[in-house]
C-alpha cells in the first residue's frame, strides 16, 4: 500500500480494486461455455463492496444480469440506472409488488398465492412480470418442492401478465469438494427440467450455480451461473488451482490514533482480556465491531503495521481496537494500518481474519459498517490514490 507520511481522510477505508473486479470476471467468463449468462450477485451491498459502483463497473463490461437479496435492493440499482436483469433471488412480501413490477424487476418466487398477487398487480399496469420459479431441490428454504414444480410452470406459462423468465434451484454444500448431497440436488433439478421442457412451457433460464459450486467437479452450469464471492476475488473452500487466480478486490484499512507506553501488567480493553506481559506499546485504531471488525477477535488475529504483523489485544470494542506495537520501530500517530490486504511483502487474506474471528469471510464483508469509505480505483494502479469516495 503506497501511504504518505502520516495523515488519511478516513477513520476506516476500504479500497477497491475495480481492475480485479474485471479480471475475476474474465477468468470465470473463461471457465464458461460462451453461450452461459453470467448474473452478478450484489446482494448484501456487493457484499461491502458497494452495490451501485459494483454494478455499474459490471455493466460497463457487458454483465447485464444482477441477483439481489430483497426488493430494496433492487429499486436501490434501478434508480441509480442501473439496466439489464435485475433477479430479486430472496422472497417479496404483500406490499411490495406494485414497485416491483413498476421497476421492471425479475422475481424468485415460492408459491401459487404468490404468483396470483403478481400476476393481478402485472394486469393492473399493462405490464408483463418476468418470474423465475424457484425449486427447492435440499436446501429447505425457499422453493417449491420438485413434485409441484411442473403445476406451477404451467401456471406461469397460462398467464398473460406473467413471463417464465427462470427456473432456479440452490445447492445446500458450499465446499468446491465433490459433494454427494449437491449431486443429488442436481439430478432432482434436471429432472423438472425435463419435466418443464418436454411440455414446451416457454424457454426459460435454467441455474443452479454459486461460486463453490462453479470450481468444484459438478457440471451444473446450465443456461446461467450465479457467482458471488468469486467475484469479489475470495476462495472457495477447497477450491483447487484454478481459484488461487481470483484476485482480492478489497483490502480495508485504518490508521493509528494514539499510541501509548505501558508497563508490564497493564490491561487493555473491557474485561481485562489482555496484561501486557512486559512493558511494550499500545496502539489504538479507530475501528470496532460497528465497522465490521469481529468482536470475537479478542486475543486473536493480527494486523499488519508498516508491513510487520501486530496482534490485536483486548476485546474488539463498538469503535476501538488495539493492538500491541511494542516490536513496530518508527511507528507513528496517523500511519496506516491494513486489516485485510497487502502491505509490502507480508498479507492478511479476508479468510484469514475471518478464520481467527471463527467467522466467514461472507461474514466479515457484509458486516463493514456505513463509517467504512469505500475508495474506489478503476485504473491499474496502486491504491491509495482514490478516484472516488463514498462513506
Amino acid at each position: 500500500m503506497n501511504a504518505p507520511q502520516s495523515g488519511w481522510p478516513h477513520r476506516v477505508w476500504a479500497d477497491i480494486r475495480l481492475d480485479h473486479l474485471r479480471d475475476n470476471v474474465a477468468l470465470l467468463r473463461n471457465r464458461l461455455a460462451p453461450t452461459t449468462r453470467l448474473m452478478a450477485v450484489v446482494k448484501a451491498d456487493a457484499y461491502g463492496h458497494g452495490a451501485v459502483a459494483i454494478a455499474r463497473e459490471l455493466q460497463s463490461i457487458g454483465v447485464d444480469a444482477f441477483g439481489v437479496g430483497d426488493s430494496g435492493e433492487a429499486f436501490e440499482l434501478r434508480e441509480a440506472g442501473v439496466r439489464g436483469t435485475i433477479l430479486i433471488l430472496g422472497a417479496i412480501v404483500d406490499g411490495e409488488q406494485e414497485r416491483v413490477v413498476a421497476h421492471d424487476l425479475s422475481v424468485c418466487i415460492h408459491s401459487e398465492s404468490r404468483i396470483d398477487r403478481l400476476e393481478r398487480e402485472a394486469r393492473r399496469q399493462g405490464r408483463r412480470c418476468r418470474v423465475h420459479l424457484k425449486v427447492d431441490t435440499g436446501m429447505g428454504r425457499l422453493g417449491v418442492l420438485p413434485s409441484r414444480a411442473l403445476a406451477l410452470a404451467r401456471r406461469i406459462a397460462r398467464s398473460r401478465d406473467l413471463e417464465l423468465e427462470g427456473v432456479a434451484t440452490h445447492f445446500a454444500g458450499t465446499s468446491a469438494r465433490a459433494d454427494a448431497a449437491n449431486r443429488r440436488q442436481l439430478d432432482a433439478f434436471l429432472r423438472v427440467r425435463a419435466a418443464i421442457t418436454r411440455e414446451r412451457l416457454g424457454a426459460p433460464l435454467y441455474h443452479a450455480s454459486s461460486s463453490s459450486v462453479l470450481f468444484s467437479s459438478l457440471d451444473a452450469e446450465l443456461d446461467m451461473v450465479r457467482p458471488g464471492l468469486a467475484l469479489y476475488g475470495v476462495r472457495p473452500a477447497d477450491a483447487g488451482a484454478d481459484a488461487e487466480k481470483l484476485k482480492p478486490v478489497l483490502s480495508l484499512h485504518t490508521q493509528v490514533i494514539f499510541l501509548k507506553d505501558v508497563p508490564a501488567g497493564t490491561t487493555i480493553g473491557y474485561d481485562r482480556l489482555f496484561a501486557a506481559p512486559k512493558k511494550t506499546r499500545i496502539a489504538t485504531l479507530p475501528v470496532g465491531y460497528n465497522d465490521g471488525l469481529p468482536w470475537s477477535l479478542a486475543g486473536a488475529g493480527r494486523v499488519l503495521v508498516r508491513g510487520t504483523p501486530a496482534p490485536i489485544v483486548g476485546r474488539v470494542s463498538m469503535d476501538y481496537t488495539m493492538l500491541d506495537v511494542g516490536h513496530v520501530r518508527g511507528l507513528k500517530v496517523g500511519d496506516p494500518v491494513t486489516l485485510i490486504g497487502r502491505d509490502g511483502e507480508a498479507a492478511v487474506a479476508a479468510d484469514e481474519l475471518a478464520r481467527a474471528a471463527g467467522t466467514i469471510p461472507y461474514a466479515i464483508f457484509c458486516a463493514l459498517g456505513r463509517r467504512v469509505a469505500r475508495v474506489y480505483h478503476s485504473a491499474r494502479r496502486s491504491p491509495g490514490r482514490p478516484l472516488a469516495a463514498h462513506a
